[in-house]
Formats: C-alpha cells, sequence, structure tokens
C-alpha cells in the first residue's frame, strides 16, 4: 500500500544522513566489499553445484586452527555454458582463490579467480558465449489456422524468448544509463526513469544505492511479477491452450515459475472465481487480440516482488496493460502501460524487445536458498 511506501521514507533519509555510498555497478556489491580483496590458498572440502550461486567450500588454515570459506561463483547455468561441471574440482583439490570479502565479516568471498594448484589452470570463468540465434531474418511470423500470431514455435520446433533490448523499465524518451542488472549508472537520473510519487522515489533511491540487498527475487527466491519477466536473463516461453482459451508464461529465471493469461473474456475481478480475494505476484490476466497485437489487462497485485529490475515499487493498485506481438519470426515486442496512483503521478509506459532462441527449451534454472 501507499503506507508501506511511506515508511521507506525514514530509512532513506537515514541512509543519505550517514553519507553517500560507493557506488558499484553489480548487484554483487550488495553482499560482497570491492575495497575488501582477499586471497586464499587451501583444499576444497565441498562443492554446491547449485543456483542461483555455486559455491566452493574451502578449509583454510587460520594458525593452528582450519576455518571454512564459502566463496560465491556465478550460476550453474552461466558455468555449463562455459564448459564448466561439477567434476571440474574434486574433494581435497588444492586451489588458490582471489576474490573479495563480504560486507559482514563473515567468511565469505567473492570469487574472481579460482587456480587450481596442480596445474595452474584458472577456472570458472565465464566464455563470452551467446545462445545460438536464428539468422532467417526473412521469415514470416508464424500463425495458427485462425491466422493469429503463433507466440510460441511452430510444430514441430523449439524456442524460447531472450535476450532482451533493454534490461530497465523506465518511461518512454528517458535518457538513461542503467547496466545488465538494471542499476544506474549515474544515481542523479533517479528522477528520469518514472514519474514517482514522492515515498516510490525515495524508495526506489534506497534500492538502488543498496545495490538490490533487499530484492525479493535474489535473495529470497519469490516470483517476478509484472514486467521484469521479461527482463531476465533466462528468457521466457509461451505455451498457448487455444481449446482451453489460456496462455501461459514460463519464467527462465526464478523458480521456473509461470502465469496464466485468459482469453475467455473473463473479469479478473470476478468476485466468483475461486482465488478471487487473494492478490498473486502475477496478479490476474485477461487478454484479447487487437490485429496482431496480444493486450493483456493485469490487476490485483500483491506487494511481495519488485516488478522490474532495478527496484521500481508498486502498490496494490498496480494495474497493467501489457501489448505483446511478433513483427517477424525472430522479434517479440513488449510494450507496457503502468497504472499506479500509489507510487506514480500519472500513467505512463516503456518498452523493448526480445529474441528468438531457436532449437532449445529453457535453461534449467531454479532459485534455491543456499547461502551459507
Amino acid at each position: 500500500m501507499k503506507g508501506n511506501l511511506a515508511k521507506s521514507v525514514t530509512l532513506v533519509i537515514g541512509l543519505l544522513m550517514v553519507g553517500d555510498l560507493a557506488w558499484a555497478h553489480h548487484v554483487i556489491a550488495a553482499k560482497f566489499d570491492p575495497n575488501k580483496p582477499v586471497t586464499l590458498r587451501a583444499t576444497v572440502a565441498k562443492i554446491d553445484w547449485l543456483n542461483p550461486h555455486v559455491h566452493i567450500f574451502m578449509d583454510v588454515q587460520d594458525g593452528r586452527s582450519i576455518t571454512t570459506w564459502a566463496i560465491e561463483l556465478e550460476s550453474q547455468v552461466d558455468l555449463q555454458r562455459s564448459g564448466w561441471n561439477r567434476e571440474t574440482l574434486k574433494f581435497g583439490d588444492a586451489i588458490t582463490v582471489q576474490g573479495i570479502s563480504a560486507r559482514d565479516g563473515s567468511k565469505q568471498a567473492w570469487g574472481n579467480s579460482v587456480v587450481v594448484a596442480s596445474t595452474g589452470k584458472r577456472i570458472f570463468t565465464l566464455n563470452p558465449v551467446q545462445p545460438r540465434r536464428d539468422n532467417q531474418a526473412a521469415r514470416p511470423t508464424p500463425r495458427w489456422p485462425d491466422g493469429k500470431p503463433r507466440l510460441g514455435p511452430p510444430p514441430g520446433e523449439r524456442g524460447y524468448w531472450g535476450n532482451p533490448s533493454l534490461t530497465a523499465l523506465m518511461q518512454t524518451g528517458a535518457n538513461v544509463q542503467v547496466d545488465a542488472d538494471g542499476l544506474l549508472r549515474n544515481i542523479a537520473d533517479v528522477d528520469k526513469v518514472a514519474p514517482f510519487q514522492r515515498c516510490a522515489r525515495d524508495l526506489y533511491e534506497l534500492r538502488q544505492r543498496n545495490l538490490w540487498k533487499d530484492d525479493p527475487l535474489f535473495l529470497f527466491c519469490k516470483p517476478p511479477g509484472g514486467p521484469r519477466q521479461f527482463q531476465l536473463p533466462y528468457g521466457v516461453q509461451f505455451v498457448e491452450e487455444a481449446y482451453r482459451q489460456r496462455i501461459w508464461v514460463l519464467i527462465g529465471g526464478g523458480n521456473h515459475n509461470w502465469r496464466f493469461i485468459y482469453t475467455d473474456g473473463r473479469d479478473p475481478l470476478d468476485p466468483t472465481q475461486r482465488d478471487f480475494g487473494h492478490p498473486l505476484y502475477y496478479g490476474r490476466s485477461v487478454a484479447k487480440w487487437d490485429g496482431d497485437t496480444l493486450v493483456v489487462d493485469t490487476k490485483d497485485f500483491n506487494e511481495e516482488f519488485w516488478f522490474s529490475n532495478g527496484g521500481l515499487p508498486h502498490t496494490h493498485q498496480l494495474h497493467l496493460i501489457e501489448r505483446i506481438s511478433r513483427p517477424d519470426f525472430n522479434t517479440l515486442k513488449y510494450e507496457v502501460a503502468v497504472d499506479d496512483p500509489g507510487a506514480y503521478t500519472r500513467t505512463w509506459s516503456g518498452g523493448w524487445t526480445l529474441q528468438w532462441i531457436p532449437g532449445e527449451e529453457l535453461p534449467i534454472y531454479f532459485c534455491q536458498d543456499n547461502r551459507p
């Protein structure tokens, strides 16, 4: 509610009274301090090959005692794409890790470099490999027998949508630079992002300055409702059930969550619905076709998630009108109008495109709470 947003104002004021925070451009900095480098040499005690991040546990000699350190790496999806697996390291292997220490002083570090002592080989590095794309630029939009565009693959094919052209939601025309995580390159650009109510503006700045420290998705594995599901690095997939008059939107990140978009003309706030009265992470969505564009009307959200990368606030009044189209085989166009009088002074809109990733299913990624 708007009252919940207002409570954050006191927190923001307290934060700003302390002074400006060191600004970084990676969510890793929310947990680890770039100004606290650490080098560790020890043997491997355990490897936790899980998402959202792989961990190596090391038994480090500390004077006369042995201390176990947890070294955090990238997700297993990204590491596997670069050729690494759970057998790359084994129990008892001697390694050298260079990284940055946890801000809270615990025996945790982000591993910038992992080197095997016996071979001198650096492992768990990421290769700049992108998923395979369809280069058939002239291929037309696939369609159903009734002429409506297919949002998923044609019969006999596989694929999903990924590589969003923009990883943050902002109002159309905003000249704002953000990184891949939706963090502002310049914190002074806060007021350009959206037409904020004051309490929402301050909460957004707090989340940006805190470097996603309280992100419900990446820290607590909660679903990514709203436009954020179309901003995640592991894509989305549509499964269209014409006979049931609904569309599944499968989410590649988080916990492989999904949302339903109904096309049967129902009232999303009909009190006779079985689950009415319980606001949802994905809200309640109904849609209709406007020519070749699917227009999705979604209401009844809860407030337990961030509806965009970077932490744009919302209240229970959030109302989204999404416009989804496929102008050609390889392109998905996503546009959204945001109406939330509890957080914004007027209705505003933004959008981006996604690319078709052919021949593949969504990456097997589950958000698991494996934080030491």
